[in-house]
Formats: C-alpha cells, structure tokens, sequence
C-alpha cells in the first residue's frame, strides 16, 4: 500500500555548495529514547557528552546542504518545495535571525502574508542574500496571502502591490487568498477593530487573482481556508485553476476527503499547524475541541521516533510529506530550524504510517476555527462546521 497522495515528486540537488559528507551527530535520537526513559523512571536528564547546539546547528547544515530538496509539481508548471520556512507570528530582530538561518540551513521555500505584518523584514533580509550573491532569485519560492480585510477585487492589486514593494521584489511564485471571507477593517488592524463583510465575492475576487498572473506579479495563485465546494465554485468559473491550497493540516486533522478532492483536481496542497502550533494556541487562545495530548509528545509519535532515530518533529513532518503535502513549519530555534529540514534521509514505512494515520481526531482536531475575526461564523463564507 502507498501513501503519497501525488505522484509528481521530484528531486533535485540543493542550490548550495557542497561541503563533504561527514557524519552528523544525532542528539536528537539519544533526546527522545533518554526523555522516554527518564519519564518512567521519575529521574532528571543525564550528563551526555553530545555536541552543543552550535555544533550540531552547523554539523546539521552542513550534512543538509549535501542532499536533495523534493519538489512538488504545480499545473502551472512551477516547482514547490515540499518544505518551507513558515513566518506566522514572527516578527522584527527574531525573524531577520531566523530567516537567516533558514537560508543558511538550505530553506528556499518562504511563507509569509500581509496580515503577518513581517513581509517588510523578510524582503530586507532576501534583499541582502540576493545583492550578495549568496542566492538567485530563481532560486527562491515566495509565497503570500490577500489579507481578508482587504478581501475585495478592488483592494487586490493594490495589496499585492505594497507585499512587493515590502518583500523588494517583481513577483511572488505563489500568491493566495487567505480565507473565504471578507472583513473590514476597524481604526486599527487588530481582530476586535473588524466587522464582517458579508459581500464576498469570490469569482469577482478570482478573476482579479488572475490578473495578476497575467501582469507577472505573481507566477502562480491559490487558496487558503477554502472548503471543498467554494473551491469547486472557483475551478468551475475559472480561466487559470488554483495552483494550491493552504489548509490546516497535521497528525490530528489529516482531512483525507479534502486532500483527494485537490489532488483529482491538480491542485497542491500545502499543510500550516503540521506541528501543532502550540505557541500560536497559547498566543491566540484557540485549541482542539477533542482533548489530544500534545504532538510532540504522542507516545504513537515519539515510539516511531526512537525507531528511526529522529526526533518527534521530523516524524510528523515526514508523515505530511510522504503523502505529498507540502509543509511549512516555523521555529526561531537554529536547531530545531536544521533539523526540520532534514526529513529526506529516511521513509516511514506501512505499519508507521497506519498508525500515524490512526490518530486523525477528524474536526475535533481542527485548532484554527479563525474565530478571533469576531461574529465569523455567521458569515456566508465562513468555512468550517460551527461545532465538532
């Protein structure tokens, strides 16, 4: 039995130089097998003579930056990376750090929008590596978001203008409209200063997204929190098909009939919270309505890290990719950065995929109901079941 829900993987070599193959050290195999022991036992982690965090950062890009990136192929044509660099809630002086080490760490796939208000900083530190030659444009794959309060084809152009001007650059590879519906926006850009705006329009709004693909600011569009049949809407009146959905998508909200559903329709999917965004919970307040222990510390997860001697993280991103859903994880942890990205060296096999696939909580696994947009769910548009 496979897996992968795509049959257009394909691979390439990194774009950055090589830097010999020497072994890497794994802390991260001894950290889940001793944290397992440990737990049972009632002790406290052991003294190890494991590398530091800066050798293993450096040791980790390295051995990263001798292996192949994987690629998913878009109906458009284009090349996306199965991993991206995901910017949500990162923000100034952390996120130029971070995303340097990303880059360092062999990240070419950026994800940002307008309403993460980071697009300026991201175009700085992007400016910076591409005047110094440190990478291509070609080389890189940019993605952004329409704003839902600016959700409307007459604000379209003029949003995806000022995400250029702050990114500094002629084009984002992928542009997407960020949720279904409309807001419109208060005396400041926060949740509580908006209202609803029942008038979404989203062929009006599709046909303004095609423009842009046309005027060359943006290579390829898509979506983000749409449902199955408001996709059907837009792939039934559409001139150019999205290329991409973004959704929720992890160990807990596999969202099986949806994933097909764009696969048969040649559109890529791509997975945000695919490692439970445990910060953004704490931050926003939101939470699944299943009680779910927390994904990185699923004893399912951490079993099947042990075997192969990866850490919990990396399980559940390769889950996700081997079904071939692009994932976007976000760490400013230079450690975590690296490792994230190195999920090509090694397959799950059947018995770990059944079981991962096993702990889907269907809706009840569904943390982002985006419902800090006050009164959403009486919108037209709104996407999601109202209760699970």
């Amino acid at each position: 039995m496979t897996y992968c829900v795509y049959d257009i993987i394909i691979t390439s070599p990194t774009y950055l130089p090589h830097y010999g193959t020497r072994s890497l050290p794994r802390p991260h195999a001894y950290h889940y097998k001793q944290r397992r022991v440990d737990r049972c036992r009632g002790n406290r982690p052991v003294h190890t003579h494991y590398p530091s965090i800066a050798t293993v950062v450096a040791d980790t890009r390295d051995y990263y930056n001798t292996q192949a990136m994987e690629y998913l192929k878009l109906s458009s044509g284009g090349s996306m990376p199965m991993v991206g660099y995901g910017t949500w809630q990162a923000v100034d002086n952390v996120l130029e750090s971070a995303l340097n080490e990303a880059l360092e760490s062999g990240y070419r796939h950026i994800d940002t929008a307008t309403a993460y208000k980071n697009e300026h900083v991201i175009g700085k530190v992007l400016n910076e590596w591409i005047t110094s030659g440190k990478v291509t444009r070609d080389e890189l794959f940019i993605v952004t978001k329409l704003p839902p309060f600016k959700n409307r084809p007459e604000d379209l152009e003029g949003c995806l203008k000022k995400s250029l001007e702050d990114l500094q650059l002629d084009y984002v590879d992928m542009y997407l409209v960020h949720t279904p519906f409309s807001v419109t926006e208060g005396e400041t850009p926060a949740y509580s200063g908006m209202k609803i705006d029942v008038s979404t329009d989203h062929l009006a709004i599709w046909e303004m997204m095609e423009k842009q693909v046309t005027c060359g600011r943006a290579k390829a569009i898509g979506l983000s929190n749409f449902n199955v049949k408001q996709i059907q809407r837009v792939l039934d009146n559409c001139k150019i098909k999205p290329d991409n959905l973004q959704v929720e998508n992890h160990l807990y909200l596999q969202q099986p009939e949806l994933v097909e559903f764009c696969k048969s329709n040649g559109i890529a999917v791509t997975a945000y919270s695919c490692l439970g965004a445990k910060g953004g919970r704490e931050v926003m307040g939101f939470s699944w309505t299943k009680e779910l222990p927390e994904m990185l510390e699923n004893d399912v997860v951490l079993s099947i890290a042990e075997k192969h001697g990866k850490t919990a993280a990396q399980v559940l991103l390769r889950f996700i990719v081997q079904k071939g859903i692009v994932v976007i994880p976000k760490s400013t942890n230079p450690q975590r950065l690296a490792l994230n990205i190195q999920i090509f060296d090694f397959k799950l096999d059947e018995q770990d995929m059944e079981a991962l696939i096993a702990q889907d909580a269907g809706e009840g696994g569904r943390m982002m109901r985006l419902q800090f947009f006050a009164g959403i769910t009486d919108h037209p548009e709104y996407p999601f079941e109202k209760s699970a």
